[in-house]
């Protein structure tokens, strides 16, 4: 087995191999002159088992080209098999039409891992379900919540109040269950509107969260604005405290600043996505790692054991 990283998250895939006890295998991923993508891999990994870890997040084109090429390289190097694990999955957003004459991007970005030569995907926290479905190769898609519902555990223990989980929109009402339910606490509703791509409207709390510590709970946060919209009307409505845990902290922008301006008490991402230096310096914004959680999967795969007892 050898474990592979491209340039988009080196922290994350160097805590895997640490985890794993195995080092990065040595690689050149570099750019021409013309930004053209060059890769070549420095070691022997005829007939073994490779892991190419790689997420799509900024600068999303460049990364998921990093990530094909990587693949190309590894298959015409004669690798046994080929996992493309992706933390985060770039492009997820887009899993179906939306309006006339729309592409639906996730599944032309399944098609390219699957034509460059992948034999398996390994990634966490779909922001579809139904994504997995999109792949001709067997898909593994891992879980973050007994990461965070541990931090929530360490970070909430003792506190005044009793503990709310929020879900910030109607479409993450399943995802929060499962956090509320893991940690047997009540779980309350934003009901918001869009009413243009990039902005939400709060039109409604679904749920008594006076006096409650709130936790909001998403996969993905990106402008920030629906969890800080959220949060001041989960203050409105009486909430003692309000913090937010997301599984891929996109961040993009002014969301930082955004989010230390907010109400919210704090922002816990996980390291799926490297953290850029204007989230690193927010004081509100804190990640926790979710790289055991990927090595435990890899081992599992590589060793052909049961990935879903890791949630049991």
């Amino acid at each position: 087995m050898k474990l592979l990283s491209g340039n988009s998250n080196r922290t994350l895939a160097t805590a895997v191999g640490d985890y794993l006890d195995m080092p990065l295998t040595r690689a050149q991923v570099r750019r021409f002159a013309d930004m053209e993508v060059f890769v070549t891999i420095d070691e022997n990994v005829r007939g073994e088992d490779v892991f190419v870890l790689q997420s799509t997040a900024y600068p999303a084109n460049d990364n998921l080209m990093e990530l094909l090429i990587c693949i190309d390289a590894l298959a015409r190097a004669s690798a046994r098999r080929i996992t493309a694990v992706m933390p985060y999955f770039g492009y997820a957003r887009q899993d179906r039409k939306t309006g006339g004459r729309t592409p639906i991007s996730a599944k032309l970005v399944a098609n390219l891992i699957v034509r460059a030569g992948a034999h398996r995907v390994l990634t966490m926290d779909l922001h579809a379900g139904q994504i997995q479905g999109f792949f001709d190769i067997p898909t593994d898609n891992l879980v973050a919540i007994p990461v965070l519902a541990n931090d929530i555990r360490h970070a909430h223990a003792g506190r005044d109040g009793a503990l709310m989980i929020v879900s910030p929109d109607v479409g993450g009402v399943v995802r929060a269950r499962q956090l509320a339910d893991r940690l047997n606490a009540d779980l309350a509703i934003v009901d918001k509107r869009r009413p243009m791509p990039g902005q939400s409207e709060v039109m409604n709390i679904i749920g008594d969260v006076e006096g409650r510590r709130c936790i909001l709970f998403d996969d993905i946060v990106d402008s920030a604005g629906t969890l800080c919209n959220a949060a001041d009307a989960l203050k409105a409505k009486g909430a003692i405290s309000v913090s937010a845990y997301v599984s891929h902290g996109v961040l993009s922008g002014g969301a930082p600043d955004r989010v230390m301006k907010s109400v919210l008490d704090e922002l816990v991402i996980t390291d799926s996505i490297e953290a850029s230096d204007p989230v690193s310096a927010c004081a509100k914004i804190r990640q926790v790692s979710v790289a055991p959680l990927i090595g435990e999967a890899i081992r599992r795969i590589a060793n052909e054991e049961s990935v879903s007892k890791l949630f049991d």
